[in-house]
């Protein structure tokens, strides 16, 4: 099972957290997303507490813990520590009582904070673990970012799809991620692709070798990540195979369980694919507002035979 160990969490800029006890950090492993807040459980409820997720003190918390007594409080807070949560985050920059960080210290719970206000840290904590927790697939492909729109693009061996991807990043488009596309999901339905660490804003161009997209188009050309839009996928053409002329017939790919909007783009001399991508870019934002020119111009098609038809009627 994935997981992210909460020592990586400090090393975040982006989180401001400080740890406040003298509990090990690097052995807490955090393998939910979710974030929990526990005030129904400083009430005395504890049915479904979601002990192994972060724990957030946040003003509400903060408040109730200080209108009780210090008896109460400590009674209260030994029965929380008790069911062993993860980890606690203060938010706001609050500082917990002295016996807060002691207590949690006999239960070896870490007691964090964070200048952070709590919308905003469980937003950014959120979306970092998401990112590091989410489901990898890595496909094999060219990701770029064409008018706005991530598209995969895929086929053979050979194809051309190296060859693609860098003619789209002479006009001014942008490199996600080359030859092995790691794909994730984030939330329920939102898949996002990057490239490898190790090999991203690199891409194999054969006889050329190794080049690196940064350095020959400028920091503008590349992208870490982008979100998932469409599949393009490049064949050779096949003589007598139906391709689709119209644009009505919609295919999708699934991947991690998500489907993707799909297009194939049949290859052979004098086809200008990446002019053909821009288009299918292009085509792709206006289905997405609710425009689909197919379909429109379809329906606008059949009421002009309609119209014939009634009016060969009217003339017998």
């Amino acid at each position: 099972m994935r997981f992210v160990s909460l020592a990586s969490l400090t090393e975040e800029k982006s989180l401001e957290l400080t740890c406040l006890n003298h509990v090990a950090c690097e052995s807490v492993k955090i393998q939910e997303t979710d974030i929990n807040r526990p005030g129904l459980a400083l009430s005395g409820f504890y049915d479904y507490f979601a002990a192994n997720r972060i724990q957030i003190f946040g003003n509400g918390e903060w408040a109730y813990l200080n209108s009780l007594s210090l008896d109460k409080q400590k009674t209260i807070l030994k029965e929380f520590f008790s069911h062993q949560p993860l980890c606690v985050v203060f938010t706001h920059d609050h500082n917990p009582p002295e016996f807060f960080s002691e207590q949690a210290e006999e239960f070896n719970v870490p007691v964090l904070k964070t200048k952070l206000s709590t919308h905003k840290f469980i937003i950014a904590v959120t979306e970092l673990l998401d990112a590091k927790l989410s489901p990898v697939e890595t496909v094999h492909g060219v990701m770029v970012e064409v008018f706005g729109v991530g598209i995969l693009i895929t086929g053979e061996s050979g194809v051309g799809k190296s060859e693609t991807a860098l003619e789209l990043l002479e006009r001014g488009h942008r490199l996600v991620a080359d030859d092995y596309v790691e794909i994730t999901v984030r939330g329920e339905s939102r898949l996002y692709g990057r490239a490898h660490p190790d090999f991203e804003h690199h891409m194999e161009i054969r006889g050329l070798g190794i080049v690196n997209i940064k350095d020959l188009f400028g920091y503008g050309s590349v992208r870490n990540s982008k979100r998932l839009n469409l599949v393009i996928h490049l064949e050779e053409w096949q003589e007598g195979k139906e391709y689709d002329r119209i644009g009505l017939k919609e295919i999708t790919q699934t991947i991690l369980g998500v489907p993707v909007a799909k297009k194939i783009l049949p290859v052979r001399p004098g086809r200008n694919i990446p002019i053909l991508i821009e288009t299918a870019a292009k085509n792709h934002r206006l289905q997405s507002m609710g425009i689909h020119p197919a379909r429109r111009f379809v329906d606008n098609l059949q009421k002009v035979i309609k119209q014939k038809q009634i009016d060969a009627h009217n003339q017998n």
